[in-house]
């Protein structure tokens, strides 16, 4: 297994370490529960050094773009960001990435880690002449600063007042600890917060300044078993889960970022296709109503049929519910349908719900 920059960090703060995407990575320090709470409540710090890291540049670098990836593109301005999506010709997901301008011939794409090779060779081979694809994961650590009190935190460590402007998708250059860092107003955990990228020999300098000054702030280090409850409750899906090569995004309920309008991009005619006949699957939240957790891979049923699949499920600590995400029958996914969930044999009641399970605006 691999590991990041902050490897040995993890260790000398107890973390538990697992396997996840082919890393060695922290699935919890003091728990699950108090890391999501420390979250929702105040601030966490995650490790995120796994993601990966893609440059595209040149002359044509926006045009290149413009027809690999679904979102348009061309509506960036320097120093904002956009969340996307590499499509394949069934218009089904490879990655769902987010994409830095800097320039119009100079993006920044961060990718799942477990896709970040294959994101490079994809991009790469179909890159026009003149547009340079750089995978540059290995160079940068990454750290997630996510909470009400992110920006507490980091405030008095900006100089020139650039974090109190920075609105959320866009992100600022600032020089800190000697080096460079990219500082981005987006986040996986549906709190405020940012996401640092730092150079990878600077890493555990970044995390150890901000877990000391952060210590007024009751700032905690996070692990990945939060970051999955935390993402689960804001409903922000995840590739091997919600998403994948045999799921369409319009099925995945990435439709908001499909534009049609653009002009022609990888996956837009079988998209075009599967929108006018409807799709044959919708994502949706669920309920259990009655005691059991139904987890990925469980079935939905409804009128002595499955009519779903279970993409995500657990108990989540702020909305104290066992809920879920599943792909289910398009006639049954809106919300107060009732269904049930085949957990081990065994059917538990349980109703449809509107997304996401938790938003701070409305917390």
């Amino acid at each position: 297994m691999r590991r990041t920059p902050l490897y040995d960090e993890h260790v000398r703060l107890g973390g538990k370490m697992v396997e996840f995407a082919g890393w060695e990575m922290p699935v919890q320090y003091s728990g699950v529960i108090p890391e999501h709470v420390a979250v929702r409540e105040r601030v966490g710090l995650f490790d995120v050094s796994h993601m990966g890291e893609i440059w595209v540049s040149g002359p044509g670098a926006e045009a290149a773009l413009e027809s690999l990836l679904c979102n348009q593109v061309s509506k960036l301005t320097d120093g904002k960001a956009q969340y996307s999506a590499i499509l394949n010709d069934q218009g089904g997901v490879i990655d769902d990435i987010i994409v830095y301008r800097f320039s119009r011939e100079l993006y920044l794409l961060c990718v799942n880690a477990s896709n970040a090779t294959r994101d490079f060779e994809w991009l790469a081979g179909r890159a026009p002449a003149g547009v340079r694809v750089a995978n540059a994961s290995d160079e940068y650590g990454q750290i997630a600063v996510q909470g009400p009190r992110a920006l507490e935190l980091l405030a008095p460590l900006c100089k020139g007042g650039g974090l109190a402007g920075l609105k959320p998708f866009h992100f600022i250059e600032q020089e800190l600890l000697g080096t460079k860092l990219i500082i981005a107003r987006t986040g996986y955990t549906g709190e405020d917060g940012v996401e640092i990228f730092v150079r990878a020999d600077r890493t555990v300098d970044l995390w150890r300044l901000l877990l000391e000054h952060g210590a007024g702030c009751g700032v905690a280090p996070c692990g990945l078993g939060a970051r999955d409850s935390l993402r689960l409750e804001a409903a922000y899906p995840l590739h091997g889960h919600e998403l994948g090569e045999d799921v369409s995004a319009l099925e995945s309920g990435l439709g908001w970022i499909v534009k049609f309008d653009k002009g022609d991009f990888i996956g837009r005619d079988a998209l075009l296709k599967q929108r006018e006949r409807g799709v044959p699957r919708k994502l949706a939240g669920f309920e259990l109503d009655g005691a059991g957790i139904a987890r990925q891979g469980d079935t939905l049923h409804a009128g002595g049929e499955q009519v779903g699949v279970v993409t995500s499920g657990t108990k989540t600590p702020t909305v104290n519910k066992a809920l879920g995400m599943a792909l289910i029958r398009p006639d049954l996914a809106a919300p107060g349908t009732k269904v049930s969930a085949l957990v081990r044999g065994r059917e538990i009641p349980a109703h449809v719900v509107a997304l996401p399970f938790y938003s701070r605006r409305k917390a």
